[in-house]
């Protein structure tokens, strides 16, 4: 049953509980749910647990689509909880990336979604995050200790106080990225309420205290020590939440690199795979290195960066070493792998005596590996561009490329037929290296005509 209910399911609700006092006030017992009603469904101007219909629109085409949630600011005040979780929850369940941009009010999940689509989303995180499991009840708060790694749930009905299954992606999110009121002004005000009592029964009382009841929920008196609801006032409490602001002032800048250019960009990501090599830190970084990428937007240009920073003339060994970094971009990415070629021919100059021989070989590896697809290499093969390396330069690598290309023609003749790539999006705007230094710059280059080509007698079967 949908949390949000439409009119025919509100005339149900109201004839099975008998047109009773308490489902106006929005406590509908009906299977022992507390249902939030549309602000269109409900006419009582008092009624308690109304909510906004989600409005999404998409915005951008291509690879930039993305779905903004016009009224994510709106949705989450009347859920009580901020607009960050909903919206990361979305990302969570699509699978997609997620942007905030506070200071706006704009909230996105890249992708094109439709508004019904997150409408039921939606329900599932009130159901998860919102509801009190033990009266079903919305009017809960939520309690982080980072230091624990746990997330309280308190409900000011019931007085119900326990802990969320931390199991789902959003925790983590949560975990990072507290509500404010866990440690605002509400925090405030109970600490000057608890030292009025204080006063009021006595110093030695008072000072008796034990602070873990300072940040406890008023309907809820009994001790735990499992749970520490508390602001811990020590030293190492201090420096452990000034990193948590910190972090999430880093979250912050996060919609602000995404304001900066297609260059800078690239060189923030250049520079964050670059970090993780030096730190050694590489090997198990491929899924935070795609991360990085997304949210940069950048992805297909990755493979271009990581062919700078993780190939050398050992470009054999180090593609089965890091195979899982690449495929990682140019999975089903034909943009990607283009860029891997690009890359390439820029690891031949840097290396001419060690790799321009052995060209044909790489190549293979490069297939086999499935980094490469025949008709990219085909239609790769096709033409001589100067986009990355001299045009002399490119004649030579497409030279020894040949004999490769021609048995890919040879072994795959059957399927001649088969539909030409799509076009390159943005084809007049690529990613290249800059000539006084190993910088990447955005330029705007034409397509070169195909030259010809020379043929040498390799057996590629011999490879």
């Amino acid at each position: 049953m949908s949390l949000f209910c439409e009119n025919e399911l509100l005339r149900s609700c109201w004839n099975l509980c008998g047109g009773n006092l308490a489902y106006k006030q929005g406590a509908c017992s009906l299977s022992g749910k507390i249902f939030f009603m549309s602000e269109t469904d409900v006419s009582d101007q008092f009624y308690r647990y109304k909510m906004p219909r989600l409005i999404a629109k998409v915005e951008g085409k291509g690879n930039g689509i993305k779905t903004v949630i016009v009224n994510m600011v709106d949705v989450a005040k009347a859920l009580n909880r901020p607009p960050t979780y909903p919206t990361k929850f979305f990302g969570c369940e699509l699978g997609a990336q997620t942007q905030f941009d506070a200071k706006n009010d704009r909230y996105i999940v890249n992708g094109s979604h439709e508004a019904n689509k997150l409408q039921d989303m939606l329900d599932g995180f009130i159901r998860k995050f919102v509801l009190c499991p033990e009266c079903d009840n919305p009017e809960t708060d939520l309690h982080v200790n980072p230091k624990k790694q746990t997330i309280g749930n308190s409900c000011k009905a019931c007085g119900y106080r326990g802990m969320l299954d931390t199991r789902h992606k959003l925790c983590t999110f949560i975990l990072k990225n507290p509500p404010e009121n866990d440690s605002g002004s509400v925090k405030k005000e109970k600490e000057k309420k608890n030292r009025k009592k204080d006063k009021e029964n006595g110093s030695s009382s008072g000072e008796a205290g034990n602070h873990n009841d300072i940040d406890a929920p008023d309907a809820v008196d009994r001790d735990d020590d499992d749970e520490d609801w508390a602001e811990e006032t020590t030293e190492e409490a201090q420096r452990r939440r000034m990193e948590e602001i910190s972090e999430h002032a880093k979250n912050l800048t996060l919609t602000e690199d995404l304001e900066k250019t297609l260059e800078e960009r690239v060189n923030l990501f250049y520079n964050f795979v670059k970090q993780k090599k030096e730190n050694g830190a590489i090997d198990a970084a491929d899924k935070d290195i795609l991360a990085e990428a997304e949210r940069l937007d950048v992805k297909a240009m990755g493979p271009l960066i990581l062919s700078e920073l993780l190939f050398d003339e050992n470009i054999r060994d180090q593609i089965k070493k890091y195979k899982r970094h690449f495929l990682r971009f140019c999975h089903n990415n034909k943009k990607a792998q283009k860029y891997l070629l690009g890359g390439f021919e820029c690891l031949v100059k840097l290396h001419q005596a060690q790799l321009l021989p052995r060209v044909p070989i790489v190549l293979k590896d490069l297939y086999d590996a499935d980094l490469l697809e025949e008709d990219v290499i085909l239609a790769w093969a096709e033409k001589v561009s100067k986009k990355y390396v001299s045009k002399e330069l490119a004649k030579e690598i497409h030279a020894k490329a040949d004999p490769f290309v021609k048995w890919l023609k040879e072994a795959e003749e059957e399927s001649e037929g088969s539909e030409e790539e799509e076009e390159e999006e943005d084809e007049n705007v690529e990613v290249v290296y800059s000539s006084s230094a190993r910088e990447l710059k955005v330029e705007t280059v034409k397509a070169e005509k195909s030259d010809n080509k020379e043929e040498e007698d390799i057996d590629i079967d011999a490879i």
